[in-house]
């Protein structure tokens, strides 16, 4: 077990040593929020140690299904759920990203953790003001940057040697959902985090276009980041595509590597290498090989992995930290597009 850098703090804490099971809690049970109370709850009934008591909104009609349908109880407001007799360890953060630091304040001050939906914060001050908080108040903290725990990620990362030049496409169907934020912040973003946790190098230069098509916040961007180490990784997302497509490529030395983060599947093209398990390509100098995965749902090993951190007071795999990275890129990104829509005149051609 890893020494805790989270010590256990507060009016709400059990031990969990004696009494394994984490009692948690989801606040926002909206289109995503709503799956986050579905893990916990298919959790608990496989026997893993978990009890949902409760769901979170202002929208009674939907706390309510999504209780009925989870067997807990709904709550209108966190004053209301917190001041239930059961204790609550931890916590889901599921609602606008402009409520997430004002939510997360009130759970953590009672002594509870969370993980907080992507992205971390509106802000980088709101960012910052949740890492004091979490150092304040002793508290775990991880952020839902979903493919992170996806099998074909997890998989690719014992091959990582020098990625050089990425290109990843992430498009979806329009949907009336995360209006409230652009497509780099709703789509793009998981991309940037896991780009930024295979490179491991700042970020040199940015230039970046996006417009708005359905909405009034940019619904399609494309984005080209060059990093410290040299490495060059181009993005393209959209939610407003005929077809959904979550693809990220990537070449380092003598390899080419392809992720399918729908399908779990990594492909790997190898130039010199006699590995038993690959296959010759068309061009005999090229071997190919498939990653060995084992299919899972990448929320299910989030929250897992999210609730043995609450159990150990351990670190999370995404910090708040790696929160913070991939947010400062976003921001960057969208400043860049700002500043090429200002040049090219766009808001006179939307008028």
């Amino acid at each position: 077990m890893v020494k805790s850098e989270f010590p256990a703090i507060g009016r709400r804490e059990r031990n969990l040593a004696t009494d394994p099971l984490i009692h948690v809690a989801v606040v926002g049970v909206g289109a995503f929020g709503r799956n986050h109370a579905r893990v916990y709850r298919q959790l608990a009934k496989a026997g893993f140690p978990v009890r949902l008591v409760g769901v979170v909104d202002s929208n009674l009609e939907h706390g309510n299904r999504a209780a009925e349908e989870f067997g807990c109880q709904a709550f209108a407001s966190l004053e209301a759920l917190l001041s239930t007799r059961q204790e609550i360890q931890a916590a889901s953060v599921a609602v606008p990203t402009l409520y997430h630091v004002p939510v997360a304040r009130q759970l953590m001050e009672a002594g509870v953790d969370v993980l907080i939906e992507k992205p971390l914060a509106s802000s980088l001050e709101e960012a910052k003001e949740l890492s004091r908080l979490a150092e304040r108040f002793g508290r775990i903290v991880q952020v839902g940057h979903l493919e992170r725990f996806n099998p074909a990620v997890l998989a690719t990362l014992p091959i990582l040697t020098r990625p050089m030049f990425f290109e990843v496409h992430r498009l979806n169907v329009f949907t009336p959902r995360s209006l409230d934020i652009d497509v780099v912040l709703d789509l793009m973003i998981h991309d940037l985090d896991v780009v930024l946790s295979f490179v491991k190098s700042p970020v040199k230069a940015i230039r970046a276009v996006g417009l708005p098509v359905l909405s009034d916040k940019v619904d399609i961007a494309n984005v080209r980041v060059e990093f410290e180490s040299g490495c060059v990784a181009n993005f393209t997302a959209s939610r407003v595509s005929t077809e959904r497509v979550r693809k990220l490529r990537f070449f380092q030395p003598k390899q080419y590597v392809s992720i399918d983060y729908g399908r779990q599947d990594v492909l790997v093209f190898s130039i010199g290498q006699n590995d038993p398990a690959s296959t010759a390509s068309v061009n005999p100098q090229i071997q190919v090989a498939r990653l060995p995965t084992v299919p899972a749902e990448p929320l299910e090993a989030e929250l897992k992995s999210f609730l043995e951190c609450v159990r150990a007071r351990s670190k999370p795999l995404v910090s708040l930290e790696d929160g913070r990275q991939a947010l400062s890129l976003a921001l960057d990104i969208l400043a860049a597009i700002r500043e090429h829509g200002t040049r090219l005149h766009l808001d006179e051609l939307r008028s």
